[in-house]
């Protein structure tokens, strides 16, 4: 090896020791003769001294920059008290260095290659360079949790008697999910493959084979549009069980979950999660995956305005509306520019405006208020706890609208409220949660059918079977989310494994046509009727669970080499264009969209 430790590896008790170091120069100092270099490697610096007496030292000084590779070979030596890093492992000694030889010459890096002043830099020169930008302590350190989580994952699992299975990339396309990749087939002009959005076929059919525990930290792709929390290509913990029901599929990811807090953070998390049905999860907090952390619940008005003299919330529950309401504590300073910010983003969910009560002392201030009679005030002010200096806020909607727009509502005033210091949530704080019973379809108004809320491919409630012939709506199925902090991080399901009803679910209630379905979804109907197990299964993204474990907002500082909103890997100048001879191959012609003018 070019090394005998790493450059945090050295401790007070290697003085007098010969060793050899090699790794970047990260800083380089001169004190009138005697040079001191700080070299870095993935596990941390260590202080290099150089004297003039050295072999090539006057050679080593006038070539070496920062981010040259170098190899140093020295003895351990303990640095006076005085001189002490205590910010550093390596902080008590230093290496004097008998020779060195230099491997690598860098350029001069196109941005500082120091923590807290990279994150400032653009980030499409960031992405451009981003073999310097990884090469920095922090974005290790995200790289390493990213990869301890997974391996806790893995070792759970294993434990659980799981294996790990691959499943193709290349799969068959699915139109009626999310957009796919295509890959054309040369072999087979005319023909695509699609990139796989997800194993969930391939997995079932591991159950259907006897394989009754899989998991693979599977590939998935998807061409949508991307955002900070989004690429085209991503990677889940993926699991499938047979022969369980919902609870033990809770009792695995819990601990999983534990697992991976343990080992990446060091942290207990608390195990059972608590559970809440989609119903309740939507009327507490107007969104399927809570941030439990804070209070700020919604309450429900509809029974006080059912008669009102307000014909606006009258009117509304009239025809099947509902109101309800926020007390957004403490917000009652709202400017006039966070107001109008709050409303639009109401807007852009449905709602005509935001109406809403601000409370300065004893008087009550609104366009609204003098519409509303002494009961609906008092009734307010009772299940809302009002008091000086709140905000009351309403939305008067159908009722997942309502819902909807009120939760957007709660997470923006939160928001407000964290910047005055008026509220905390904790950032090490883990609120799992379990969100379950979820409607098995949702009716589409652009379709005018009824399409799968999770997938197709999800059981209902058995109680609640009956109904598919005549209130799909009102089924709940057998699909779970697990929650954390107001992310979903990971999702599943209780299959279908009868051929008879997933069939049923195909043509009878989603209203795909029978040819449709046995193009598509033929072979599985046929491997359920040859004796498919109950199973169900789950995935969890890796990048969102490191993003969490890591405290970043978005996904990219957890992904090696991240895709831009365009989806352009700006390092490596992708995607580019295909030669003549690789489209004729494979049987394509490209035509462009006509440039305007």
């Amino acid at each position: 090896m070019k090394r005998t430790h790493t450059c945090g590896q050295i401790r007070i008790g290697d003085v007098g020791s010969s060793v050899t170091l090699i790794g970047w120069v990260d800083v380089i100092r001169d004190h009138g003769g005697i040079s001191f270099i700080d070299l870095r490697d993935r596990e941390g610096k260590t202080q290099i001294l150089l004297h003039p007496e050295m072999p090539g030292f006057e050679a080593v000084i006038s070539a070496v920059k920062p981010e040259s590779v170098i190899q140093v070979k020295g003895t351990v030596k303990a640095r006076e008290v005085a001189n002490v890093n205590a910010n550093m492992g390596t902080g008590e000694v230093e290496v004097e260095a008998a020779e060195v030889i230099i491997e690598n010459i860098a350029q001069t890096p196109p941005f500082p290659m120091e923590d807290g002043k990279t994150e400032k830099v653009n980030e499409d020169l960031r992405l451009q360079y981003r073999y310097l930008d990884l090469r920095r302590p922090s974005m290790y350190g995200f790289m390493k949790t990213r990869s301890v989580a997974v391996n806790a994952a893995r070792a759970h699992l294993n434990e659980l008697g799981f294996l790990e299975i691959e499943t193709p990339y290349l799969f068959k396309s699915t139109p009626e999910g999310a957009r796919e990749f295509l890959v054309p087939s040369r072999v087979n002009p005319g023909q695509f493959y699609a990139l796989s959005q997800s194993p969930q076929q391939y997995k079932q059919m591991l159950m259907v084979a006897g394989m009754e525990r899989y998991y693979q930290i599977a590939r998935c792709f998807r061409d949508e549009d991307l955002r900070a929390d989004r690429q085209p290509e991503f990677s889940q913990i993926d699991i499938e069980a047979s022969f369980i029901d919902r609870e033990d599929m809770y009792a695995i990811v819990e601990g999983m979950m534990k697992r991976i807090w343990k080992d990446a953070l060091g942290v207990d998390i608390q195990t059972p999660f608590p559970r809440m049905q989609f119903q309740d999860a939507m009327n507490r907090y107007g969104v399927d995956k809570p941030d439990t952390r804070y209070a700020l619940e919604i309450v429900d008005f509809t029974e006080e305005f059912r008669n009102s003299a307000f014909k606006v919330f009258a009117g509304i529950i009239a025809n099947g509306g509902v109101v309800k309401a926020m007390n957004a504590k403490g917000l009652g300073d709202a400017t006039q520019g966070e107001m109008k910010t709050l409303e639009e983003a109401a807007k852009s969910l449905g709602a005509k405006g935001l109406a809403f009560i601000r409370v300065n002392g004893t008087e009550w201030k609104s366009p609204i208020l003098k519409f509303l009679s002494e009961e609906e005030k008092a009734a307010l002010a009772s299940k809302l706890d009002i008091e000086d200096g709140d905000m009351v806020f309403f939305a008067a909607e159908k009722w997942e609208r309502a819902c909807s727009i009120l939760g957007r509502v709660r997470t923006d005033s939160a928001k407000l409220l964290v910047s005055r210091g008026r509220l905390s949530i904790p950032a090490d704080k883990y609120n799992f949660l379990w969100v379950i019973e979820f409607p098995l379809m949702s009716y589409d108004e652009e379709q005018g059918r009824f399409v799968a809320t999770h997938h197709p491919f999800t059981a209902p409630v058995p109680e609640d079977a009956h109904l598919l012939d005549t209130n799909p709506h009102a089924v709940r199925g057998q699909h779970y989310d697990c929650v954390l902090n107001g992310w979903e991080v990971g999702g599943g399901s209780i299959r279908i494994h009868q051929p008879e009803l997933q069939k049923k679910v195909f043509e009878d209630v989603l209203k795909i046509p029978t040819d449709v379905v046995e193009s598509r979804f033929g072979y599985m109907l046929k491997a359920f009727s040859y004796g498919a197990p109950p199973h169900g299964g789950i995935a969890f993204g890796v990048e969102r669970l490191a993003a969490i474990l890591t405290g970043r907002s978005g996904i990219r500082d957890v992904v090696a080499f991240p895709k831009t909103q365009k989806g352009q890997d700006l390092m490596a100048n992708s995607p580019s264009e295909a030669t003549p001879r690789q489209l004729k191959d494979l049987h394509i012609a490209v035509n462009l969209p006509q440039q305007q003018a």
